[in-house]
């Protein structure tokens, strides 16, 4: 797990460097989940795969912008399913993107995650790495990660990230969005997954969500690479996470690497006043 780390952070370094002066033309191709591609979510991919794959101990990667998995090591322990730029259609606004990882033992299963990473390109460069728990790193002037603190949710929130077309809610989520600025909950949504969780995190508690809608019943965002990781992370830092019926996005199981499923993250509070609205 320390060596697949290591070749992370150095992915993540290079994918900072190209972000200084990145090419935000678009390709004329798809995603296989339909995403137009940026020419930086090819490089980005690009590089990931370039560094992990010299990582010994990696058996396949699995991305977002490649049809299948990449098998390199069938004797290898771990699997890799990374979102390498998400976010990248608000890079020519200058906002913040990330890099989502999800490490797997031997099978690409939500039972099999063993660690998550997540890292953000803003201000500063940083990098949340979550075994047992959330800690967050900082790249200093030495160009070192500087361990800064763990991450933890308090039992009740006051942000509200919520996503997808608000004529294509659901009147019962409507209403369960509505209640909570009606409690004071402040509006926090960028359109960025990694940078609304992370502000989430960073301000101990909240609720990100991304419902079933009408044009997307299944949910949108993807489960091997973004879901089930900060469902993890989310979980890991004591907060919960749902798809809007269950108790944890982590019992969900997918045969399809680019499935996708509703999906609420958040504080103790936020996810068990969503499950008593939906009852």
């Amino acid at each position: 797990m320390t060596q697949l780390l290591e070749h992370i952070k150095e992915a993540v370094l290079q994918i900072s460097k190209e972000l200084k002066f990145p090419d935000t033309s678009y390709l004329s191709g798809q995603n296989k989940t339909g995403d137009t591609q940026l020419k930086l979510d090819v490089k980005s991919d690009q590089i990931i795969t370039e560094i992990l794959s010299k990582c010994p101990s990696l058996k396949a990667l699995i991305s977002e912008e490649k049809e299948e998995a990449l098998e390199l090591n069938a004797n290898a322990k771990f699997i890799v399913a990374y979102d390498p730029l998400d976010g990248s259609s608000l890079v020519d606004v200058n906002f913040a993107v990330g890099s989502i990882f999800a490490i797997y033992e031997q099978k690409a299963s939500a039972k099999a995650l063993k660690a998550a990473v997540y890292s953000i390109y803003g201000p500063r460069l940083e990098l949340v790495i979550c075994e047992d728990l959330p800690r967050l790193y900082r790249l200093n002037s030495q160009n070192e990660f500087e361990f800064i603190k763990e991450l933890r949710l308090e039992n009740k929130g006051k942000l509200n990230s919520t996503g997808g077309t608000q004529k294509n809610w659901s009147k019962e989520h409507k209403a369960f969005i509505q209640s909570l600025f009606d409690e004071g909950y402040r509006l926090r949504y960028s359109g960025a997954m990694v940078s609304d969780l992370h502000q989430i995190l960073c301000k101990g508690g909240g609720l990100f969500s991304y419902p079933a809608t009408s044009d997307a019943p299944r949910g949108k965002l993807r489960a091997f690479f973004e879901v089930f990781p900060f469902a993890y992370i989310f979980e890991k830092a004591g907060g919960k996470s749902s798809n809007g019926e269950n108790l944890s996005l982590l019992e969900l199981e997918f045969d399809e690497i680019h499935a996708t499923t509703p999906c609420f993250f958040g504080s103790n509070y936020e996810i068990s006043k969503l499950l008593k609205a939906d009852q």
